[in-house]
């Protein structure tokens, strides 16, 4: 997928980096939230406003999120949650503003995000379980345990994939269907792809962030 123009990827030649345009993006989402992490604790009080008002409601419902799919035990998990909530939603919508690449649309970037949950489920089932946690690979029936580990297994492999492409797809297709729109009628008519972009983008955070704490529930229960 080649842009008109992207912003960063300008600056990017300038300086003589070739580190690709979902890292440059990548870095500008980080120091937007970074920006806004300040700016919404710079002075807390106990009556918020502004951006604190704003993140404290971000931060109430992503905990309730989690306290309704993972229970008491997923509140430990909910720094790694939270982070992966606003960063890929602040992603997403970055994709929205003319000249600007949401990193989401590269499999790189979503493969390491997809990693990062394969690798936390098994640590968080290892560490809660002990060896037993490999009881959850083995199947209710024991005689047929063999078959159900090799079955599990290819489960479990496919989930870091699944969840990598289904972000890449949403967020990739949405993206040519936009430049499309943008380079045959550049004025009104992208307006409405555009405001369906603002649903794809809360939508897929939302499913991306809900499968990762089912998976990383799925380890905290007991072996059946």
């Amino acid at each position: 997928m080649t842009h008109p123009f992207l912003f960063l990827q300008w600056i990017e030649q300038q300086l003589h980096l070739h580190v690709g345009e979902h890292v440059t993006y990548t870095w500008l989402v980080m120091a937007l939230l970074i920006l806004v992490a300040f700016l919404a604790s710079r002075s807390i009080s106990m009556v918020p406003s502004g951006v604190q008002n704003l993140m404290e409601a971000v931060i109430i419902g992503i905990d309730g999120l989690i306290e309704e799919t993972m229970g008491e035990e997923g509140k430990a998990y909910f720094p790694l949650i939270a982070t992966f909530a606003l960063f890929i939603l602040v992603c997403n919508l970055i994709g929205l503003v003319p000249g600007f690449y949401p990193p989401t649309a590269n499999l790189n970037t979503n493969a390491a995000l997809a990693l990062i949950v394969f690798v936390l489920t098994h640590v968080v089932g290892f560490r809660k379980h002990g060896i037993g946690y490999l009881k959850h690979f083995m199947g209710p029936i024991i005689w047929l345990a063999p078959l159900m580990f090799v079955i599990e297994i290819i489960g479990h492999l496919a989930r870091p994939l699944s969840l990598t492409l289904r972000l890449f797809g949403n967020m990739y297709g949405h993206e040519i269907v936009l430049m499309i729109f943008l380079a045959l009628v550049p004025l009104f008519l992208p307006i409405p792809m555009m405001l369906m972009g603002v649903l794809i983008a809360f939508i897929q955070t939302f499913v991306f962030t809900l499968l990762a704490m089912i998976y990383v529930a799925g380890a905290l229960e007991e072996a059946h």
